[in-house]
């Protein structure tokens, strides 16, 4: 592939609610600039950019893949991200590294809650973007009424800048709003002159007054000529439209068929003419050396640097470090540091991803995408500098997963097998966290919903040839007491010889305090028991709390007093005492009112308000306590409330059927409560088997 200069490059990421059509717009714009001869379908599972075989097999994007499209002189690196919220981590990746976005909406579907988060994701990256209508050679499509609704959700700011022309239910052509000129499609794609339609003026007229409305609102001058009752020159409004579409005040709406690749190649042009390069870009790090900030600004001419912000591991083509070169021109065979890892890496060939097919590039220019083979020591969110002037660029922020479910090898001996795939796969997905639960003795795997974690089950299976089952897993409930006990414990045991002999008496009570199991305290006096055996007594009672006896959960909140027992000069010794210890505390636990404790977590759920009835009842018949409500921009509500942990289990998928996808979730453990009395007995049942194995 040819070598690009920062000036000649556009980083566009597909944005849309999930089916909407962005990967078909990739096919659409790959066979019409030449990179294909024949546009692929997502049906057929063969596009470009859904390489995967999960991709294949469920027909939706799970990845971000990047797509450069030539067109003309300029090289446009396409991001195509998923719709599905389950991969909102991929989304992030390709929105870090965008300088502009499309929005895609399908004309029959409409406004989405997918269209509306990738406007939010749009406003989070100050990205420009244009909003694509696709889907328009369906009847049932309408333009207008997804005018109507992005005008009513985002104002002033939106431009129509074309018309459908629609002949016998047909999709055959389009006005240009700009230039009030028709435009109809021939049979070998290309266009052809035509009048607009009649049915066409009254919708022109309109669309024209806001597109003229938005340019007045550009600046003062242009808003007084505006009233004046002055016409703009075609030059004007094309140069105010450069100018604020690039800064984001103005969002242009244009619309097409993918299947038809009709308007992809007026999009393509606005691409190239309306949405600024990196040359017009910002970007900043921090110098290690000084701690001062870094303007690299995608400036071909300052030191090398780039920023490492997807990583694909496969089994069979290796790994890639994908990256975007933020300052100076990499080349073949330069040596680059890594700032985070502290080690060098030699990068060898450089190399242009297009879906999974890398191509050799001798160099990549500031602004540019491409792709490192092998990087022993960096992973995403790197940053790659020289080491005479190491550079650290703030990583993409990622969502946070908080959907788990227990995993487990359905094969003996596995295990380790799954420990090196889950790596690989942690290491392509930052939203994906595998835990080790010890203290239940399980493993978990976090994710953005159960979605996700069924594609990774189905991943480590077509990939890796390992099979695991998914389970609900254990809620780590614990152990406490509510009253004061008074027992007494005699361990003697005699076997020939030295026999065993240790005699405690103890009391038992709440301490108070649920973050510690246990205090420990003696006032023994007169030397009933002698003073070398009290850490062997204490020992007893640190080996007990690990395993209470009511449902062999941890033990927390108990304070233990010896303050009598007897002794043995010749039989007793620390192993006799701590048993001793053991067996009381069992004893005096049982006798003070033991009750079980559930974890409480401290929720909040983000939604828009003609949802929040919905969720707090939902919460409610979760035993939850709803705290307050906080309205945010936007019209939404952010819910606070605690809520057992328990509850909250396949709670994701629950409220996205409430929302519709349009809620966002966070929660942190609280506190310890009192669990209800049947979940207690339920619970308490249910581990009677491991108080007798002692599992």
């Amino acid at each position: 592939m040819n070598v690009y200069t920062t000036d000649k490059i556009r980083n566009v990421v597909l944005l849309g609610h999930g089916g909407c059509g962005k990967t078909s717009l990739v096919e659409a714009m790959a066979y019409l600039s030449g990179v294909t001869t024949r546009m692929g379908k997502v049906g057929d599972g063969n596009t470009i950019s859904d390489y995967d075989k999960e991709e294949m097999k469920r027909l939706f994007s799970i990845n971000a893949s990047v797509v450069p499209i030539i067109w003309e002189d300029t090289k446009i690196n396409i991001l195509d991200a998923p719709g599905y919220f389950d991969f909102a981590g991929e989304v992030e990746e390709a929105a870090s590294v965008a300088d502009a976005a499309i929005i895609v909406i399908s004309g029959k579907a409409g406004i989405e809650v997918g269209t509306k988060k990738a406007w939010e994701v749009c406003e989070k990256y100050k990205l420009p973007r244009i909003v694509f209508v696709t889907d328009m050679d369906i009847d049932e499509a309408s333009y207008r009424q997804v005018i109507e609704d992005l005008q009513e959700l985002y104002g002033k700011k939106i431009a129509p800048f074309h018309l459908p022309i629609r002949e016998n239910g047909q999709f055959v052509g389009y006005v240009n709003v700009l230039q009030q000129r028709a435009k109809r499609w021939k049979d070998n794609g290309e266009v052809e002159k035509t009048d607009v339609p009649d049915y066409s003026r009254e919708n022109l007229e309109t669309y024209r007054e806001e597109l003229m409305e938005a340019v007045a609102e550009t600046s003062e001058e242009f808003m007084e000529r505006y009233f004046g009752g002055e016409e703009f020159s075609e030059d004007e409004i094309r140069q105010a439209l450069r100018v604020n579409v690039a800064d984001g005040s103005i969002v242009p709406v244009m619309m097409g068929s993918n299947l038809l690749a009709r308007g992809i190649f007026t999009l393509l042009v606005d691409i190239v003419k309306y949405l600024p390069g990196p040359d017009k870009k910002k970007c900043a790090g921090i110098s290690a050396k000084t701690n001062e900030v870094f303007q690299a600004d995608y400036d071909f001419a300052k030191a090398k640097s780039a920023y490492v912000f997807k990583t694909i591991v496969d089994p069979f083509i290796g790994k890639y470090s994908l990256i975007k070169v933020n300052s100076g021109v990499l080349k073949t065979d330069d040596i680059l540091y890594n700032y985070q890892k502290g080690a060098e890496e030699k990068i060898g060939k450089l190399y242009v991803l297009r879906g999974n097919k890398a191509e050799e590039v001798k160099e990549l220019h500031a602004g540019d995408i491409g792709a490192l083979a092998k990087l022993n020591n960096t992973s995403t969110t790197d940053s790659l500098s020289t080491k005479a002037n190491p550079i650290h660029y703030i990583a993409a922020k990622m969502p946070v997963p908080y959907t788990y479910m227990r995993y487990q090898a359905k094969n003996k001996g596995d295990e380790d097998k799954i420990s090196q795939a889950l790596q690989k796969l942690m290491a392509e997905d930052l939203t994906l966290k595998g835990v080790n639960d010890s203290e239940n003795g399980q493993t978990l795997l976090y994710g953005m919903g159960d979605q996700h974690l069924e594609v990774v089950v189905s991943k480590l299976l077509t990939k890796y040839k390992i099979e695991v089952e998914l389970s609900k897993p254990k809620v780590a409930f614990r152990e406490t007491i509510r009253k004061k006990s008074d027992v007494e414990y005699k361990y003697k045991k005699q076997s020939g010889g030295h026999g065993q002999y240790g005699h405690v008496k103890m009391t038992f009570e709440p301490s108070g305090n649920l973050e510690e199991a246990y205090e420990f305290d003696q006032i023994v006096v007169g030397g009933a028991v002698p003073k070398n055996y009290f850490p062997a007594v204490e020992k007893g009672v640190q080996e007990a709390v690990l395993r209470g006896p009511l449902a062999a959960y941890p033990v927390v909140g108990v304070k233990a007093v010896l303050y009598d027992g007897s002794y043995h000069p010749v039989d007793s010794s620390e192993m006799a005492f701590k048993t001793a210890a053991r067996q009381a505390f069992k004893k005096g636990f049982l006798e003070a009112s033991p009750v079980l404790l559930e974890p409480i977590v401290a929720l909040k759920v983000v939604v828009p308000d003609s949802y929040t009835g919905d969720v707090m009842g939902d919460l409610n018949k979760r035993r939850g306590r709803v705290l307050g409500m906080n309205p945010i921009e936007g019209g939404k509500q952010e819910i606070v409330a605690d809520v057992p942990s328990m509850e909250l289990i396949g709670y994701n998928t629950d409220l996205r059927s409430m929302t519709g996808g349009a809620d966002d979730y966070s929660y942190e453990f609280a506190r310890y409560e009192q669990a209800p009395g049947e979940i207690q007995e339920k619970e308490i049942a249910a581990r009677a088997n491991k108080l007798d194995s002692g599992e």
